[in-house]
């Protein structure tokens, strides 16, 4: 894998600020799971997330300290339809998903969540994230173990006591089934097309927001898949 040149020097301070005010992206700071995984346990752990357009997702995880890899693709649905086409027309069970493989004894999975909810998705959208709309682009926790499924079900309680966002999180909290790894277009998108507008409106805001509200967690340089 390549390590990309810095992207947060292309986002100003109007991103920025439109970032940790939640406009673009819903980023908010959240505090630690009470209940996590202890750090330092094992060898390479994955998460696998759905929130939204797959590129900001894989963006924003490129970017955090203790991620060894974050690859864009699908879960939930079957190997047959994991093609962008179908899963585009939301009937194939799948949504835009990113693969995380993560160091436990850099970062723990509770703090995979905190940074996903704080910056990565806005939790309280039902099948729906910013301009993009259906089934393919929900919220969802693919949980890989029990450990996992109990971190992610008591730190999405916790964050709901505490009324986090104002609204109740939609997230789904299930098993995983599969992940099938899309199309090389649209692996590190954000870090390849940091001009394009649907990444510098709603992406590279959320990679500011990372800096910003997570800064021991942030890495300059994003760790990309090619």
């Amino acid at each position: 894998m390549k390590i990309a040149p810095p992207l947060i020097a292309l986002v100003g301070a109007a991103a920025l600020s439109l970032a940790l005010a939640g406009g673009a992206t819903g980023a908010v700071p959240l505090p630690a799971p009470v209940l996590d995984v202890p750090i330092g346990q094992g060898g390479l752990q994955t998460a696998v997330l759905s929130g939204g357009c797959f590129w900001g997702v894989q963006g924003v995880f490129e970017h955090v300290r203790g991620v060894k890899r974050a690859i864009s693709g699908y879960a939930g649905g079957k190997a047959l339809t994991a093609h962008y086409e179908l899963v585009g027309t939301g009937a194939t069970g799948h949504a835009e998903s990113v693969q995380i493989v993560f160091d436990p004894k850099q970062i723990t999975y509770g703090e995979i969540l905190r940074i996903y909810f704080a910056v990565a998705t806005d939790p309280t959208q039902l099948d729906h994230q910013f301009p993009d709309d259906g089934p393919q682009y929900r919220g969802e926790i693919f949980y890989m173990n029990p450990a996992q499924k109990t971190v992610a079900l008591r730190y999405i309680a916790q964050l709901n006591a505490a009324k986090a966002f104002g609204k109740p999180i939609v997230t789904r909290v299930d098993p995983f089934t599969g992940f099938f790894k899309a199309e090389a277009y649209h692996q590190d998108y954000l870090t390849l097309h940091p001009e394009q507008s649907y990444i510098a409106t709603y992406d590279l805001p959320k990679v500011a927001a990372l800096k910003a509200i997570f800064p021991a967690r942030y890495r300059a340089t994003a760790v990309t898949v090619f």
